[in-house]
């Protein structure tokens, strides 16, 4: 328990926008469990929520205000009495953003903006900001010289061609290395800038009205609760919702693209402790599990204990508009600053996640979501 807990947490509000959903909800799981109280402003879409009027998994003592974050007047409401705020609400998905660029740019930029012109009259405490590793495009990599340099953007033609990975300036292949905040955005899509448009403006308003400000640059989050019928949503849930449907993953490029997967559990501490550690304001922190491992390797591990293993990914051999090749955490300044320290293995999350998976259907949309890109011309 972090001396900033110790004694005043009982009395601190502490409201998340967007939290009924999949981190949002795992957050009021780990703040209540610490003593806070928690109020959740969502607009409850039918893409993430279908028609519930309350998830069967919020906990009970969260006060739902169902709103949107577009709205001044829900925002100021929710905002009352709170001692720190949580901005979640956000559309998700690289390939969904590249044709709902009005949605996405709206919510995820125009709420946010929505959100900080009332938190200038109802200041808080801190405010924490869920970011994304997409702001990064291509990760860290290594020359054959042993030069560090930062990954850019693949061409149309080797992409083409099915030349995945990132060369260098000779055509050599380049090694993948952990990314840390210092690299310098690339922003392959429309749902990257827009994370990135969200961060920075709370960073200035933060600055600018003395609200300490903190964001948090998630990699791929998994664990339960996600979406399992949202074909944009993370990765292993789109895996489970195909496999649960008795068909094959499906995976672009080779499979061989590195992500980094951290459970939603230990995301939700690292998000305790942003609020909770003193010092950090105007910071911004990657949080991952501090490992890689390739896309096709996580659909096999879900398929095995799925006990589908009979089921092979497909691999579609195409390039997606937006994605990139490799980009995994490195986690230094989390770990040295918040004392930050995932603990869950893949292994145990894959577990647990199974266990929620034996109680759940889903609806598989996926092979629709393609076709809409591929439709657009957002596929090579």
């Amino acid at each position: 328990m972090s001396s900033h807990e110790g004694e005043t947490s009982v009395s601190k509000e502490i409201l998340i926008t967007g939290g009924a959903g999949f981190i949002g909800s795992h957050l009021a799981d780990e703040l209540i469990a610490h003593g806070y109280r928690v109020r959740v402003l969502d607009a409850m879409i039918s893409q993430v929520h279908g028609d519930a009027e309350r998830p069967a998994y919020l906990h009970p003592d969260v006060t739902l205000v169902r709103g949107d974050i577009h709205d001044p007047r829900a925002v100021a409401a929710a905002l009352r009495g709170v001692d720190a705020v949580y901005h979640f609400a956000a559309r998700v998905g690289v390939g969904q953003s590249m044709y709902e660029i009005e949605q996405y740019t709206s919510t995820n930029d125009g709420g946010t903006a929505v959100l900080l012109e009332a938190l200038v009259n109802q200041p808080v405490e801190r405010l924490v900001v869920a970011s994304s590793m997409s702001v990064y495009g291509e990760g860290m990599y290594q020359r054959q010289d042993g030069t560090i340099v930062e990954g850019k953007d693949r061409s149309i033609w080797q992409l083409a061609v099915g030349k995945w990975e990132v060369l260098g300036p000779n055509g050599e292949v380049l090694l993948p290395l952990p990314t840390p905040e210092i690299k310098t955005p690339s922003l392959a899509s429309v749902y990257a800038l827009s994370k990135y448009v969200q961060e920075q403006m709370c960073h200035i308003v933060g600055r600018a009205y003395n609200i300490p400000t903190v964001a948090l640059r998630f990699f791929n989050v998994y664990g339960t609760r996600q979406a399992l019928s949202n074909p944009y949503t993370g990765v292993l849930a789109i895996f489970a919702s195909r496999l649960l449907n008795d068909r094959p993953p499906l995976i672009y490029e080779d499979g061989l693209q590195k992500r980094d997967f951290v459970n939603v559990r230990d995301v939700v501490q690292a998000c305790r402790l942003a609020f909770e550690t003193p010092g950090v304001a105007g910071e911004t922190f990657n949080i991952g599990s501090g490992a890689a491992y390739t896309v096709r390797e996580l659909a096999e591990r879900m398929a095995t204990v799925l006990r589908k293993g009979e089921i092979v990914p497909q691999l579609t051999g195409k390039y997606r508009a937006g994605d990139i090749r490799h980009c995994f955490a490195d986690i230094t300044k989390a770990r040295q600053l918040l004392d930050y320290q995932p603990r869950v293995s893949l292994e145990e999350g894959l577990t647990e996640l199974v266990g929620w998976l034996a109680d759940q259907s889903a609806v598989d949309s996926v092979e629709h979501a393609n076709l809409e890109l591929a439709q657009r011309g957002l596929t090579v």
